[in-house]
């Protein structure tokens, strides 16, 4: 299982970013999919999560109405829509996959929300 994420940078308030997450090594249309973020100094924290079939979502309540999960099963790829950036959302943002019961997780990609 390899998890690759991309798309983060620098941002002003109010800024928008897409991060992707590109997946291989096991079935990515049967399982569901999650971004979390973990910034300087704090404990990594749950942002959102999509179903498998991309039915379903939910988002850390911070989050609402500003970011949008969406997957592309035919690209095995999840994404992550920012928009309406904080300076708070500054974070390392990382994908996530259980899979046969294992946890797995990508690099991180760096998102910066800062004037």
């Amino acid at each position: 299982v390899q998890l690759v994420e991309f798309g983060g940078g620098l941002v002003q308030p109010g800024g928008s970013l897409r991060l992707s997450c590109a997946a291989s090594g096991f079935t990515f249309s049967s399982y569901r999919m999650t971004w979390y973020r973990q910034a300087p100094g704090k404990e990594r924290e749950y942002v959102a999560i999509i179903s498998s079939n991309g039915d379903l979502k939910n988002y850390k309540d911070s989050v609402k109405g500003r970011f949008t999960i969406s997957r592309d099963n035919a690209k095995n790829t999840v994404y992550l829509q920012m928009n309406s950036l904080k300076p708070e959302d500054t974070a390392v943002y990382l994908c996530s996959a259980i899979v046969l019961g294992r946890d797995y997780w990508g690099q991180g990609t760096q998102v910066t929300v800062s004037s």
